[in-house]
């Protein structure tokens, strides 16, 4: 794939900087000549039959984010493909870009902050859900948090509809379901899983045990009465309050019958959450609980 430099125009969008890569993709931050609009422009390249899934995952990218509106969704202008109609061999998207860092890489210091972030994040995907539709690669990594502390869900690279039985087993190894592992059914109840392990991590800086075979190569796997049970985020930090470490392990219970029953759901009980840690900030004379002693 031709890097492209600073100043290269693209399409009509003059790149400014490299701002992330991928296994066949790179993201740059550019502006569009006509409008001088900042945008993010993902280009995708085929280079073997093998690369087709590639392409065929940024196209259902653009998909689900023209079907979803919502603003904690990153939004995608339009797709923009290279060669014959019967043979793409490039393909560009033309995405909000989301000035913000990761949850992967700055994790909230006070559980305030962090319930915030994970209702505005269970808000955006219950809408996906109400569209029909499954993220399916929830992870801190997948949330960005705005300067003005909103959130936005990025990577619908691996979305689906409600249902879809994927052909091979696709997620991030230390947040994916149990039915993913074993190619069953995506639901709603996958991308809570998803959720449930993201949380886990943010309050324990653990990661919840998967259907996955150490090694994280996304092919051994493990039935799903031998995954071992997650600690609770109490054991591992008692300053997790008793009803959120309750919520998380809901959520990452094996069985998804056994988890919350919507991502609606999930906000509610969040939304609820958040008003008794806020009171609990309030009434303490040392501002909003810490999640841990460690210096920001």
């Amino acid at each position: 794939m031709p890097i492209k430099k600073k100043g290269d125009v693209v399409e009509g969008f003059r790149v400014m900087s490299e701002v992330g890569r991928g296994a066949a993709s790179v993201i740059y931050l550019v502006q569009d000549q006509k409008t001088n609009q900042i945008w993010a422009l993902k280009q995708v390249e085929k280079h073997t039959d093998k690369d087709q899934r590639f392409l065929d995952q940024a196209e259902q990218e653009a998909k689900v984010a023209k079907a979803v509106d919502h603003p904690g969704l990153r939004k995608i202008k339009k797709v923009i493909k290279k060669g014959s109609f019967l043979a793409v061999k490039e393909l560009f998207l033309v995405m909000e870009f989301v000035d913000g860092i990761s949850l992967e890489k700055h994790p909230p210091a006070t559980f305030e902050s962090a319930v915030e972030i994970f209702e505005q994040t269970a808000d955006a995907l219950a809408a996906m859900h109400e569209a029909g539709y499954i993220h399916a690669d929830m992870k801190p990594n997948n949330i960005v948090i705005t300067e003005g502390g909103g959130v936005k869900v990025i990577d619908l690279g691996q979305s689906c509809s409600h249902g879809t039985v994927k052909p091979r087993i696709q997620g991030t190894p230390d947040y994916i379901a149990p039915e993913q592992v074993h190619r069953r059914p995506i639901t709603p109840k996958t991308d809570i899983y998803n959720f449930g392990a993201t949380m886990y991590w943010v309050l324990t800086r653990q990661h919840v045990p998967t259907a996955l075979a150490k090694g994280d190569s996304l092919v051994g796997s493990l039935d799903d009465n031998l995954i071992a049970k997650p600690k609770p985020t109490r054991e591992l930090n008692p300053r997790v309050p008793a009803k959120l470490d309750e919520l998380v392990m809901h959520c990452v219970e094996v069985d998804p019958d056994k988890r919350p029953h919507s991502m609606r759901e999930v906000t509610d009980r969040l939304n609820l959450i958040l008003g008794i840690v806020r009171a609990k900030g309030e009434s303490s004379q040392h501002g909003a609980p810490r999640i841990s002693d460690e210096p920001e």
